[in-house]
């Protein structure tokens, strides 16, 4: 796919960085299909080109991603999602192997946050807000929410953020090792850049092996997480409660939950 034919991305290289910017203002960048694939085919290109050595991720001031396209979800059903199976295009991201920043600013909530902790650093805005709400439509995180925040934030604050759905702040986020630096908004992309920049000047094949050695110990025994992490997200779509939460977030009311 060339860059001209990007709907839902901007696509730039500056110097050794290659940026992508999340482009679905109107939604807030919600996180469709579309999107994702755009995002993991600049991914690969950036990976596979010698002269891009760091890579960023980032949105607008007022989002990172709100979350994922919850309109594409609704009338899914257990079967029909895992047979689309559109988290391979997760697992995609988490396979790139040059270094990923993510810069954030605004809502990084839902897919959102998961896109973030699926990149290796983290750069905040004050304004940056980090959650899993999914909990309030009726479903789960599904893309590896469940497992990832647990292991940077410990299981106590894990639960209390996915079991009430409630987010977290960019200095919240930053104390419990999920950020790496907090920023004013005007500096949060400049501040992934500079760190870019540094990153960049080290050996492009120490950078790697680097980055695939830590997350040989972060992600040991995380794939079966995330397969169970999947298979409860897709046995949620079986139930009234998915159904009422996604039509209720639709129809801008709050929802009815019967607990089938």
């Amino acid at each position: 796919m060339k860059e001209a034919n990007y709907k839902n991305i901007l696509v730039e290289q500056d110097g050794p960085i290659g940026i992508v910017t999340l482009n679905r203002p109107k939604v807030l960048n919600a996180l469709s299909h579309e999107l994702m694939d755009e995002l993991v085919t600049a991914l690969e290109a950036f990976d596979q080109d010698d002269s891009i050595r760091v890579m960023i991720i980032t949105g607008s001031e007022r989002a990172f991603a709100a979350g994922a396209d919850i309109g594409e979800m609704s009338d899914e059903t257990t079967i029909s999602i895992m047979l689309k199976d559109r988290f391979a295009t997760w697992d995609k991201v988490r396979r790139v192997k040059k270094p990923i920043i993510a810069a954030v600013s605004g809502y990084a909530l839902g897919g959102g946050c998961e896109l973030v902790m699926t990149c290796d650093i983290i750069v905040a805005s004050e304004s940056a807000q980090f959650g899993q709400p999914e909990i309030n439509i009726g479903v789960i995180p599904g893309a590896g929410g469940t497992q990832r925040l647990t292991r940077i934030v410990g299981k106590h604050k894990a639960m209390e953020m996915i079991l009430t759905g409630r987010p977290i702040t960019a200095q919240e986020a930053y104390h419990y090792g999920l950020v790496v630096k907090v920023v004013p908004v005007e500096l949060y992309l400049e501040e992934a850049k500079n760190l870019a920049q540094e990153i960049a000047k080290k050996s492009p094949v120490a950078l790697k092996l680097a980055k695939e050695a830590v997350l040989k110990t972060y992600d040991a025994s995380i794939s079966e997480g995330l397969e169970f992490e999947r298979k409860n997200f897709y046995m949620l779509f079986s139930s009234e409660d998915q159904k009422e939460g996604m039509k209720a977030f639709l129809e801008k009311r709050q929802p009815t939950f019967s607990g089938r």
